[in-house]
């Protein structure tokens, strides 16, 4: 049986596909457009050469998604080499040029002798949902902090007092700021009107709002430089972070719909510290499927929460942070881990007792993140909730 291996470096217009054989000769070099014809003609012209094709390729989405489903579709392997595996791998190779045909021809002999490469296979749709749905807020979320941080500079350039006393993460003060920006408007209003300007808006807590906000006027009485125009723009930004904060609440109702559909939703979200949103972003990311990671190790390792020794000669149990993993699930098992210590009594003295030990506030919730994907995988293995005490198995 005659043995392929294709690499694809993958674009956003055209890929780049390079077959070679066993011995690593190349047997086609080919630069195609991020089209379907074209790629089914490609995978038709790479199967002629061989009756076994492994392929590789340097992206599991974004351009390279139609290549990967017509791949899969016809039930070909695919195998993913990261972007910094790529670099690094290129290195060993002769000649300081980049090029995609050069790329190509790496990704194909890595495919060729690397057994440790990671498999793509087909999501089901719930999951893709999740992906699309997790990504989308992730966005949003970040354009919210933008958008933040930039009214939090305006608004310090003309009242700094009340920049630091209000929290810009509730909708009491961004309603406040909708309205009133300057220390001179504040004090015309006064405590009393501002206080029923705020409740006619459905503020909770209006009167302390407004005692706060006049009390910031009364401690400023001079009128800065371009005050009138910066209010406008406090007023613009403060609309801006209101409707991303909308947008934000409509995408989480849409996750939570989707992922209610899952069939693992109740094992997720039994765990403490998994909610709806965090359990969403951890099905985006390891596809819900435990046989796939094989143990609980590999899983840790694939987010960022078990450490990897440094040894050399005669220094050995150094440990240090991974380099190579997922920092979204990575941010998905350390934040979880936080909220469990809140609510989770188990959670609580296993972190207390790592302090204890001397460990730092991070290295004790890292400790206490590893120790729950031993957990998570097991329920999700197991298809079973989450309950304080494991259950005890029965003698046959």
């Amino acid at each position: 049986m005659t043995a392929i291996w294709a690499g694809i470096d993958a674009g956003k217009a055209h890929h780049h596909c390079v077959a070679i054989d066993e011995s690593g000769r190349r047997l086609l070099s080919r630069r195609v457009a991020n089209d379907e014809p074209e790629l089914l003609e490609l995978l038709g012209d790479v199967l002629a050469l061989g009756e076994e094709v492994t392929w590789g390729i340097d992206l599991a989405d974004g351009g390279a998604a139609l290549a990967i489903a017509i791949l899969i579709n016809h039930g070909q392997p695919v195998r993913y080499i990261s972007g910094r595996a790529l670099h690094r791998a290129s290195e060993g190779y002769r000649g300081e040029g980049k090029t995609d045909a050069k790329d190509a021809a790496v990704i194909a002999d890595q495919a060729r002798i690397r057994r440790d490469l990671r498999p793509l296979r087909a999501s089901d749709e719930t999951v893709t949902d999740l992906k699309i749905l997790t990504n989308r807020r992730t966005d949003l979320v970040a354009d919210r902090t933008r958008t933040v941080n930039r009214l939090r500079a305006q608004l310090t350039s003309i009242f700094p007092s009340l920049e630091r006393a209000l929290d810009l993460a509730n909708t009491g003060p961004l309603t406040l700021l909708t309205g009133y920006q300057t220390p001179a408007a504040i004090r015309r209003i006064g405590a009393k009107r501002l206080e029923t300007w705020l409740r006619n808006r459905k503020v909770t807590r209006a009167g302390q709002l407004a005692e706060t906000a006049v009390q910031a006027a009364e401690r400023q009485r001079t009128s800065l430089p371009g005050e009138e125009l910066t209010a406008q723009l406090v007023h613009t930004l403060t609309k801006e972070v209101m409707a991303l904060n909308q947008q934000i609440a409509e995408v989480d109702k849409l996750i939570e719909a989707r992922f209610r559909d899952h069939p693992s939703f109740e094992v997720i979200t039994s765990m403490p510290g998994l909610g709806v949103i965090l359990g969403a972003e951890f099905l985006a990311a390891t596809g819900g499927d435990m046989a796939f990671f094989g143990t609980p190790d590999r899983l840790a390792g694939f987010g960022g929460v078990a450490p990897v020794p440094r040894d050399s000669g005669k220094i050995s149990g150094n440990l240090r942070r991974p380099q190579r993993y997922n920092r979204r699930l990575q941010r998905v098992f350390y934040t979880s881990a936080l909220f469990s210590i809140r609510y989770c009594e188990d959670s609580r003295r296993f972190y207390d007792r790592k302090r204890a030990e001397g460990k730092r506030h991070t290295q004790a919730v890292l400790a206490l993140a590893r120790r729950r994907v031993n957990v998570i995988w097991a329920l999700l293995r197991d298809g079973r909730c989450y309950q304080p005490a494991p259950p005890i198995a029965l003698a046959s």
